[in-house]
């Protein structure tokens, strides 16, 4: 087997921990979890499911930030080491020339795709319920709003790092107005960011006798990484379970040139719900990734997830193990 080319840029700064004596799994968690605590700002309830990239010598990220209205607000940070955050008290506003789209009634669950010098946001927007907003900026202080992306009722819009077919690329989830009990990921494309289309299935939950995590609605999580192998998607997956719903976390890996045919898919889950942060909070037993930090030369990926939609935590592990571990364990 060729040895595996990971893309992207250099980050030998990324925040990063080496697998604790005695560990098993394919990933582990920070021993600093959660990194950021429910209120780091003043009138924050909760700080969970956010996105979160390199920038300048550090990083930067839209984090989703609930008030103490219990109103789902966006807010920009920045950090030096990518654990240690300075979040700013103001939310983020977003220029828009469209009065229509421009008017903002909620947004929650962001991710944040580099594509050139742009730094594209897409998230929850509220308009008519849950629709996909897509915005850009350079400098994480200016955020220019464009047209939402598809029809409601849509969630977990996940823009992939280049263009595939000479068009933006995003995966998505088409949902309805409330808490889905059902959802198949779908990749669609763009030539603009304004007409989408090229909408391909990608993936379905899985039959609970094949990977129960799973089976009732999955999303995508990070932006994608480009392998030699595939695109390495981390993803969550719901199981609705005799005392609620359960979300956890694994991975597959997408054609390159197709993105909408999955080649492996993980049967096990990476992370769940297991963790006091993970499991007690404001909706418990949720683990959902939103954002990933890798370092092409040594393999090292450390993935963003809200956790308890209350706070966030951090997990680590080495992006050929974890192919290798998708692989074997793949369910397809």
């Amino acid at each position: 087997m060729e040895k595996l080319i990971i893309q992207g840029q250099p980050l030998p700064n990324m925040p990063w921990e080496e697998r604790p004596e005695g560990e098993r799994n394919v990933m582990w968690r920070c021993s600093k979890n959660p990194i950021i605590p429910r209120d780091l700002l003043p009138m924050s309830n909760s700080i969970f499911n956010s996105a979160v990239v390199p920038f300048g010598n550090g990083f930067a990220g839209v984090f989703r930030c609930d008030d103490t209205n219990r109103r789902m607000v966006l807010h920009v940070g920045f950090s030096d080491n990518g654990t240690d955050w300075h979040i700013n008290e103001e939310p983020l506003h977003f220029q828009c020339d469209d009065e229509e789209i421009g008017k903002w009634v909620y947004g929650y669950d962001p991710r944040v795709c580099r594509i050139g010098d742009k730094y594209y946001v897409t998230w929850c927007n509220g308009y008519y319920g849950p629709k996909i907003g897509v915005a850009w900026t350079k400098d994480f202080k200016t955020f220019h709003q464009l047209e939402n992306a598809f029809l409601p009722y849509n969630r977990n819009g996940v823009m992939f790092p280049k263009k595939i077919n000479g068009n933006f690329a995003m995966l998505s989830r088409p949902s309805d107005t409330g808490h889905t009990p059902f959802g198949d990921i779908f990749y669609s494309e763009s030539p603009d960011l304004v007409y989408w289309g090229r909408h391909r299935h990608v993936m379905s939950p899985a039959a609970f006798e094949v990977s129960a995590w799973q089976c009732m609605k999955i999303g995508a999580g990070p932006i994608p990484i480009e392998t030699s192998e595939g695109w390495l998607l981390f993803y969550h997956g719901v199981l609705h379970s005799c005392n609620g719903y359960v979300y956890s976390f694994g991975s597959a890996l997408l054609d390159l040139e197709q993105p909408w045919k999955p080649i492996y898919r993980s049967g096990p889950y990476l992370i769940s719900p297991q963790k006091p942060y993970e499991l007690t909070g404001d909706v418990p037993n949720v683990c959902f990734p939103c954002a990933e930090l890798h370092d092409p030369a040594t393999g090292r990926v450390a993935v963003y997830y809200g956790c308890a939609d209350t706070v966030t935590g951090l997990a680590f592990g080495y992006i050929p193990e974890i192919i290798e571990w998708t692989r074997k364990y793949s369910i397809i």
